[in-house]
């Protein structure tokens, strides 16, 4: 392999000469051996996006020589447009605060732009990572807005994916609206209720779930681009930039990402605290908390077909057993608690790291990206299956329904405003002992007429 000598404060590194990352990122890749995953598309486009629109405020505000401002912008533009991601070699958990992806970045739209200027990679003389590709930046501002940024985009892929479960649930809700079921509380019998409406309930609560993210992403929607190191400055903009960069960045960011971003009206804590990532962390966490609580009580209404509930029929994705045949298992179901507990593990992860800065920088960016993007990644590519190949297929066993309310004796409840707690009490138990069911115990002692029976059973 043939090697170029690149530059950094720290002296000369050795580069593949084909490379696009330079001095800062070679040092970096012999540090962060964690998770063997580059870090995540979202990732990338939200800083490309970032450094173009720092490059369009720089070249308004006489900052940068316009030729070199446009050089950047094309790079950058190329970027997008699916080349050179090889260059992107830092892993998802990196240094603290980002700096060693910021500086990748820098270094690969750097030597796209030099190329496109005519010239050979690393020459930095001619145009540079950190004075001109970082220019008006720091990793301390970039990296907590392109957080923002690449959340926001991986939410606009996931949100649709939880529509599809409310729509197949809502289907559901519908075509079991007829099957009466016994009731549960405490995992014993209650009170009848409808198969429908248990699936309205879930309709309710994820719809509620949703609802609480699309609120959270509000918050998201505002950025600390501008802050620079500690999110101080008098004009409105950090440290090392000029008036007016800040307004005119967020702005372009906003039309480039087609995101509705806006400025943070407090730049310190906007690269301080991490409210914003935390808050829509929770609410994915209770969504998972919510999808969780489905997934199990599916498992327990499909159990069976002999020895369990076996309310609910699931179809078959594939085998269940190795060793038993025929055994169909409630697998996409289970699938789904395993995502919800990453989902809730990855929550804590955030929580913690969220709390985990010191004064004006919180550093553990890093580690809190990767968390939701697994999260949000996770749930946009299972609930579409989820919802399609599970809860699409799910049928009813009417006849299972039907005799467990027939023989379950807690609809002696019903009775107790007519007969007596007491005497309902007395009536439940001689039903456990004998096996008779309530109506035949109540016509049998004479407590209540047939038609009266039916009255309140109906």
């Amino acid at each position: 392999m043939e090697y170029r000598i690149d530059r950094d404060s720290l002296g000369e590194v050795k580069i593949p000469s084909d490379a696009y990352y330079g001095a800062f990122t070679g040092r970096a890749i012999q540090q962060y051996h964690v998770t063997g995953r580059k870090s995540h598309k979202h990732l990338i486009s939200a800083f490309v996006m970032i450094k173009r629109s720092a490059a369009v405020a720089n070249i308004q505000c006489k900052t940068i020589d316009k030729k070199l401002g446009t050089a950047i912008i094309s790079a950058c533009d190329k970027i997008l447009a699916g080349k050179y991601q090889e260059g992107f070699v830092i892993e998802e958990i990196n240094s603290g605060a980002g700096t060693a992806f910021n500086m990748n970045s820098n270094e690969v739209i750097c030597n796209v732009a030099l190329e496109i200027m005519g010239k050979k990679k690393g020459q930095n003389e001619f145009l540079h990572p950190n004075d001109h590709v970082n220019m008006s930046q720091s990793s301390n501002d970039t990296f907590p807005t392109a957080m923002h940024v690449a959340i926001l985009l991986n939410l606009k892929e996931m949100m649709p994916a939880v529509d599809i479960l409310i729509k197949s649930l809502s289907r559901k809700t519908k075509e079991f609206s007829g099957y009466k079921k016994i009731g549960r509380t405490h995992l014993m019998d209650a009170l009848p209720v409808t198969l429908g409406s248990e699936f309205a309930a879930y309709v309710t609560s994820i719809t509620k779930a949703k609802n609480a993210i699309t609120l959270a992403i509000k918050e998201l929607e505002l950025v600390g681009l501008g802050g620079t190191a500690v999110g101080n400055g008098a004009v409105g903009n950090g440290a090392n930039t000029p008036k007016g960069y800040r307004k005119i960045a967020i702005a372009e960011l906003a039309k480039i990402s087609g995101l509705k971003l806006k400025p943070e009206p407090d730049m310190q804590h906007a690269l301080q605290s991490k409210f914003a990532v935390a808050n829509v962390s929770g609410a994915i966490r209770n969504l998972a908390l919510e999808l969780n609580k489905i997934a199990n009580d599916i498992r327990l209404m499909a159990s069976g077909p002999i020895a369990g509930l076996s309310e609910l029929g699931i179809p078959a994705v594939h085998a269940g057993s190795s060793i038993m045949p025929g055994k169909v298992n409630p697998s996409l179901a289970e699938c789904l608690n395993m995502i919800c507990f990453s989902v809730i593990g990855n929550d804590t992860a955030v929580a913690n790291a969220s709390q985990g800065g010191q004064f004006e920088l919180n550093v553990m960016l890093p580690g809190m990206l990767k968390a939701v993007l697994d999260s949000t990644d996770m749930l946009k590519n299972f609930l579409p299956i989820f919802s399609k190949n599970l809860i699409d297929g799910l049928t009813a066993n009417e006849e299972r329904l039907r005799q467990n309310i027939e023989k379950s004796p807690v609809i002696v409840t019903l009775l107790a405003p007519k007969i007596g707690y007491q005497k309902s009490a007395d009536l439940f138990k001689e039903s456990l002992k004998t096996g008779k069911t309530i109506r035949e115990l109540v016509l049998e002692q004479k407590l209540l007429s047939d038609r009266e029976v039916n009255a309140l059973f109906k």
